[in-house]
């Protein structure tokens, strides 16, 4: 409240005759970016390329309001901007035979992942901020100590997964591979949903 208060050229008990507190004032500042979001429209198209851009929509979010992500977990009053992201990304969700309690679980699966990839995406960057290594570096540095560590004999499984693994990234982790591939997967898993539904009589 005291950074805002400065930012503006007013006091901080000034803040308070407009929000109770700093809760209050996140919430206002969250629905603000989502009713600042891009919505691309989904008429037209299939049903996974409407979630995936519900998911890279989301995704830019982070990016573009890091703070986003910090926040503490919690669940923002129906201002318009919740509102409206909600109602768009439940129209993702049309035509595919899901009922209303399924379509909500749905929804919320897949922005929790998207969720915890940006959550790991800003503990890198903080972690970059801080003195630790970047990928290449990582991997500069612990290569040789992995050749002994990883011993075939012993760990069979992580010396054959994890090497391949860890050569292919040249890092310890890749955000954007993670991101990638679990959101293929989480496609997957919903496919299974939207398929039971449509074949149910």
């Amino acid at each position: 409240m005291r950074g805002v208060a400065r930012q503006l050229g007013v006091t901080p008990m000034t803040l308070y005759t407009y929000v109770p507190g700093k809760a209050e004032l996140l919430d206002l500042m969250l629905d603000a970016a989502y009713l600042r979001m891009p919505r691309t429209a989904h008429a037209g198209a299939p049903w996974r390329a409407r979630l995936e851009t519900v998911a890279r929509e989301n995704r830019e979010l982070y990016r573009r309001h890091p703070w986003v992500a910090a926040r503490p977990v919690t669940h923002p009053p129906p201002g318009p901007g919740v509102m409206a992201k909600y109602e768009h990304e439940l129209a993702a969700f049309d035509g595919l035979g899901l009922d209303d309690v399924t379509t909500d679980a749905a929804l919320a699966f897949l922005l929790g992942f998207v969720e915890s990839v940006a959550r790991a995406e800003l503990q890198a960057r903080a972690a970059e901020r801080d003195g630790a290594p970047t990928g290449e570096q990582w991997w500069a540095a612990h290569a040789p100590v992995l050749a002994t560590v990883f011993a075939p004999g012993r760990y069979p499984r992580a010396a054959r997964i994890g090497g391949s693994a860890a050569a292919d990234r040249r890092s310890a982790h890749d955000t954007e591979r993670a991101f990638t591939f679990g959101l293929g997967r989480a496609l997957d898993g919903l496919a299974v949903l939207v398929e039971r539904a449509r074949s149910a009589p």
